[in-house]
C-alpha cells in the first residue's frame, strides 16, 4: 500500500469521525438549546436582566427562538449521522444562525452563550473540513 492511499485513507476517517462530532454536538448543544428555549418561555430567574441593550427582546421571544432553532439542531443533528450533503449544509447554516443567537443573547446568559459561540464554531468547522467525495467513499 503506497504512503498516498494510506494518508488517504486516515484523512477519510478523520473526516468521517469530524462529522459524527459534529453530529453529537449538534445534538447536545440543539437540547441545551431546547432546555434554555423552555427556561425563557417559563421566564426562569436564570436570566440576567440588561436594560439598555441595543438588540432588546423580551424573554419570552428568546424562549422561543432558542426552543424552535434547539429542535431544528436535534433534527439536523440526526440527518448528520448519515453521509448526507443535505445534513452538512444544513448544520453549516443552522449553527451560523445559533452562533449569530447566542451572540445576541450574551447580556441575558453571558456564560452560557460564549461557551456556546465556541461550540458552535467547533461544528461548523467540523462540517466544512469535509469533502463532499469522503462521504460517498465511506457508505
Amino acid at each position: 500500500m503506497s504512503t498516498h492511499v494510506q494518508h488517504d485513507r486516515t484523512s477519510q476517517h478523520l473526516a468521517s469521525g469530524l462529522v459524527v462530532f459534529a453530529a453529537v454536538m449538534m445534538v447536545v448543544a440543539g437540547f441545551l438549546d431546547l432546555f434554555r428555549g423552555i427556561m425563557g418561555v417559563a421566564e426562569d430567574d436564570v436570566f440576567v436582566s440588561t436594560p439598555n441593550y441595543i438588540f432588546k427582546f423580551d424573554l419570552t421571544s428568546w424562549g422561543w427562538i432558542h426552543l424552535i432553532f434547539g429542535a431544528l439542531a436535534i433534527i439536523v443533528g440526526m440527518g448528520l449521522f448519515r453521509p448526507a450533503m443535505w445534513a452538512r449544509v444544513a448544520g453549516v447554516a443552522l449553527a451560523s444562525l445559533l452562533l449569530i443567537a447566542n451572540f445576541l443573547s450574551i447580556p441575558y446568559y453571558p456564560l452560557w452563550s460564549i461557551v456556546a459561540i465556541a461550540m458552535y464554531g467547533f461544528i461548523i468547522w467540523a462540517l466544512c473540513t469535509v469533502r463532499p467525495d469522503a462521504d460517498r467513499r465511506n457508505m
